[in-house]
């Protein structure tokens, strides 16, 4: 019953994001000199064959984009790493982001068993607190931003049986990218192939989980596309946790003259079912991790969004010194949830949310390539628009269904930014990179709902930032380069965290967007089989934008100063034996997040200085290890590591430390003309119980959210 009540309550187009910004890999077309040098990804990315953030045994020379122009990633002035996706030789579902971000170091992505809330999603601390999608870190897919005008993004709508690479920056040269903090998430899928292509895929495991899907592509030199269709379900670990997931995306790219290139791309998203379990107790975790609480299905929470979206881009090449770069984009997206409350009081928002959103955007990048005392010298500029509108309306929840009317508003909010950066080369072992963005996000409130218990909540606020960054890199050996950054961070309050007023009525319009000043340092070597990376850094927030309240789903925030972030990532890759057979990886994070400045939280209690940050791991580690044995077969093990997180500011409650172990095995072979990989996984080896997220600042004492004991996963693909 609970789940056709969740289906039935769908049925208008959800919210995705796009956009992305200018001055990415550069497609077919080689870059401009002196940039000539700067390596595309090579076909040995896709013949490591082990999947995962190990998997590029070859150790390619990766392009990324770390301060918005193309650069290999050994050479960027900043923590970034670029983790290869194959299809055909990941051993996993590729559902979740959090399959893929494992061996990143300073990435936190954990997958909640709780597809109505997404995964959580922090960079160095950042977004670890938010209680819905992602904030704090950018996300974008093909150029086009997965993160709304308002800084809040979803991660759902990536469609990783279709991605090529993703691109994690940290530090400070994610504000080139705008309203952003921790860093960029970056996925990237693969150009139409040139002949034609069909690809087909099934999956199966524990809890009901169910995957298929389907590719088909083709092209010339002058234009090509690609269609991709998948579907995901799952009865959930938990009980009311069940979801279901449609997702259909078309990339066209033409390249109808020399220095042209024009990509097209539409993606649809139907979540018609995504139950929420919500959190439990530390003793109803302990008793019985896979329960769900009793208002859970008395108000049968759940999410229902469904998402269309398109956009295109142009890209123009104006001899061999200039280039121009453009996007545009729009979509909708609805959303319908159903929170564990009734929300029948008059002056409630009321148990049940409604939104109706229509978004879209646009951005115009220049990049010229010159010298400057005779040494290479890029700028690049910039100008982005982005806006969306939300018609939302809260009815009171009786018991699951539709009650009387609550709230009816519209929400707006728009985003203008522009950039300038440059990058020279002032000696030959030395590179000076930086630049300047400036700011504007507007958020507007419009009530039509007023009432005499319900009064005229409409206003609006706007917020402005100059956010600067510079970095240099010291080439200190053919093998070793170090080098160092500073930059001042900027996160707007999103319309959901304005949405409730502290004293649960109104709204909160009042919140200051947070600013931080950041600074890291870190040295990058790479030999013929191996490479390590380590960095420092450290981060000062102040009007930290941090949960007040949680209750049921609805959140209430507060501004907080003097929040600390600093840290040492480490990251290690190898491969050994003839013919590179073994191969080896460990990611490693010490973060200290804590609050430099007593304040009061919602029950006036005062939260100390030095209290941790919730939702922050002290220590976390990712180690893993594979070995093919014979042609076509990869087999691995992972362990993975992560200390105690507090789930309250007052560090009373928290999620202790543990370790899981999973083991996976792959393997390639080919029939006539047709390519097969079948894979299998078993992950928490051990059955160990253990917390595998927590929900900050919950009231009523549910923080926690079980992880899935032993469970396995096998699949089956095959491309011709």
């Amino acid at each position: 019953m609970a789940g056709n009540r969740a289906r039935a309550r769908g049925g208008r187009p959800a919210g995705a994001q796009a956009g992305g910004p200018a001055g990415g890999p550069a497609g077919r077309h080689a870059p401009p000199r002196p940039a000539r040098r700067l390596c595309c990804l090579a076909a040995a990315l896709l013949a490591a064959g082990a999947g995962g953030a190990f998997a590029d045994d070859t150790l390619p020379d990766v392009v990324v984009g770390a301060s918005r122009a193309e650069q290999k990633r050994f050479d960027a002035p900043a923590a970034i790493d670029s983790v290869p996706v194959d299809p055909m030789a990941a051993p996993s579902a590729l559902v979740n982001l959090s399959e893929l971000l494992a061996g990143v170091p300073g990435v936190t992505a954990r997958e909640r068993q709780n597809y109505s809330q997404d995964l959580q999603l922090a960079v160095r601390g950042f977004g670890s607190r938010s209680t819905f999608g992602v904030r704090g870190v950018r996300l974008f897919v093909d150029g086009i931003p997965a993160t709304m005008p308002d800084g809040q993004g979803q991660a759902s709508t990536f469609d990783l049986n279709n991605a090529s690479r993703i691109e994690v920056l940290r530090g400070p040269f994610a504000q080139m990218y705008g309203n952003a903090s921790g860093g960029v998430v970056q996925v990237f899928t693969p150009d139409p192939p040139r002949a034609p292509m069909a690809r087909a895929s099934t999956g199966f495991g524990s809890d009901g989980q169910w995957t298929a899907g389907v590719t088909l592509g083709g092209g010339n030199d002058k234009i090509g596309a690609t269609l991709d269709a998948w579907s995901f379900e799952t009865d959930g670990y938990r009980d009311h946790g069940a979801a279901r997931r449609r997702q259909l995306n078309a990339k066209v790219v033409a390249e109808p003259a020399a220095g042209t290139r024009l990509t097209a791309l539409l993606n649809i998203f139907d979540q018609p079912l995504a139950q929420d379990p919500l959190g439990l107790t530390r003793a109803q975790a302990e008793a019985r991790p896979r329960q769900s609480v009793p208002l859970s299905a008395q108000f049968d929470t759940g999410k229902t969004v469904r998402q269309t979206q398109g956009g295109l881009a142009w890209e123009q090449r104006l001899g061999e010194r200039d280039r121009i770069e453009a996007r545009a984009y729009g979509g909708t997206r609805a959303l319908t949830q159903y929170l564990g409350f009734s929300g029948a009081a008059p002056n409630s928002a009321g148990g049940i949310v409604d939104i109706d959103r229509s978004y879209g955007g646009a951005a115009l990048s220049w990049h010229h390539d010159t010298r400057f005392a005779g040494l290479p010298l890029l700028w690049s500029a910039g100008i982005e628009a982005d806006g969306m509108r939300d018609a939302r309306t809260g009815y009171v929840n009786q018991n699951g269904t539709q009650g009387a009317p609550r709230r009816d508003e519209t929400d707006t909010a728009s985003s203008y930014g522009a950039y300038a950066q440059f990058d020279w080369t002032w000696h030959p072992a030395w590179r000076l990179v930086g630049g300047v963005r400036a700011s504007r996000v507007r958020l507007g409130i419009a009530d039509h709902f007023v009432t005499a218990a319900s009064p005229d909540d409409s206003g609006n606020n706007t917020f402005g930032n100059v956010s600067p960054v510079l970095g240099v890199v010291w080439q200190a050996f053919e093998s070793v380069n170090v080098y160092a950054n500073l930059g001042r961070g900027f996160e707007t309050p999103t319309l959901t965290e304005v949405a409730y007023g502290p004293a649960g009525t109104g709204t909160n319009l009042g919140l200051s967007p947070s600013t931080s000043r950041q600074g890291e340092l870190g040295v990058k070597w790479q030999g013929a089989s191996q490479r390590v990376e380590a960095a420092l850094f450290d981060a000062d927030s102040r009007n930290e934008i941090v949960p007040l309240s949680n209750d049921n789903g609805r959140s209430v925030y507060q501004n907080v100063d003097g929040v600390r972030r600093r840290g040492f990532e480490l990251a290690w890759h190898g491969a050994f034996g003839a013919g590179q057979r073994y191969g080896a990886g460990l990611a490693y994070t010490w973060l200290d997040a804590h609050f430099g400045e007593a304040f009061v939280n919602a029950q006036g209690q005062t939260v100390a200085t030095g209290s941790r940050v919730p939702g922050t791991a002290r220590h976390s580690l990712n180690f893993e290890a594979t070995c093919r044995p014979v042609a076509g077969l990869v087999l691995g093990a992972e362990m993975r590591v992560e200390g105690r997180v507090f789930a309250d500011d007052l560090n009373t409650q928290a999620a202790p430390g543990y370790a899981s172990f999973n083991l996976r095995a792959g393997y390639a072979f080919r029939v006539g003309r047709t390519r097969w990989y079948a894979f299998g996984r078993i992950d928490n080896l051990a059955d160990r119980r253990y917390i595998g997220s927590v929900i900050v600042n919950e009231s009523n004492g549910r923080y926690f959210e079980p992880a899935p004991g032993r469970r396995f996963f096998l699949g089956l693909r095959a491309q011709i």
